[in-house]
């Protein structure tokens, strides 16, 4: 596993005031969409293209145009949601998927309760989107679904990381092709399995504590 922590001072500015707890819902959907739009940027370095002949209004010449099958993009339901838009702002050709996922609170283990996407995902490169990397469980859990449906090439995004999540995942998704990109890697997890300093809960600071 790769791990890419995205150093710009616009992603620190933005990750700044999201971690602010007086930035309102509002400002933290508004900011967190701007701030996937640059983590995206890094993320698609590596997107795969095909090159293609067209006329310019002077001359004919050769560029490049995403290659098929094309990505897709899946968040994970439902903080992902808020991380959607920033994503196929940039990639506006990739199909969505969705994974709906919640976690036990007492044993703090993922589970998917629904999912909708290709059973086929052979060849296609795969931008998983969630807030937060905090215990590794929900996203090691959504990207062996992701494998198992025959991805070859998964990226995770998250706004934040911890160094127990990161870990996770490196051991147990050891030997598969996965990266991360996210904005920083914080300094450890609480005992609630919070990130610290973190900014709170993703979801709850997105779209309000609605249960």
């Amino acid at each position: 596993m790769r791990i890419h922590v995205v150093d710009h001072p616009l992603v620190a500015h933005k990750l700044t005031t999201l971690r602010d707890k007086r930035t309102d819902s509002p400002t933290f959907r508004r900011l967190a969409d701007e701030l996937v739009t640059l983590l995206a940027y890094e993320a698609t370095r590596d997107v795969r293209t095909e090159q293609v002949d067209i006329e310019t209004p002077v001359t004919a010449t050769t560029g490049v145009r995403l290659s098929h099958p094309r990505p897709m993009v899946v968040p994970i339901l439902r903080a992902g949601l808020g991380m959607l838009d920033g994503m196929v702002r940039l990639l506006p050709t990739a199909e969505v998927g969705f994974m709906g996922m919640v976690r036990n609170e007492e044993t703090y283990e993922a589970h998917t309760y629904a999912t909708r996407m290709p059973d086929d995902l052979s060849g296609r490169q795969i931008y998983v989107v969630d807030p937060m990397l905090a215990t590794g469980g929900t996203l090691v859990a959504a990207i062996r679904e992701l494998i198992k449906r025959g991805a070859d090439d998964v990226t995770a995004l998250c706004l934040l990381a911890a160094p127990e999540g990161v870990e996770v995942m490196e051991r147990e998704l050891a030997g598969t092709p996965v990266t991360v990109v996210t904005a920083a890697v914080d300094e450890r997890l609480n005992e609630d399995r919070y990130i610290v300093p973190g900014l709170g809960d993703a979801g709850d600071r997105m779209y309000g504590n609605a249960g």
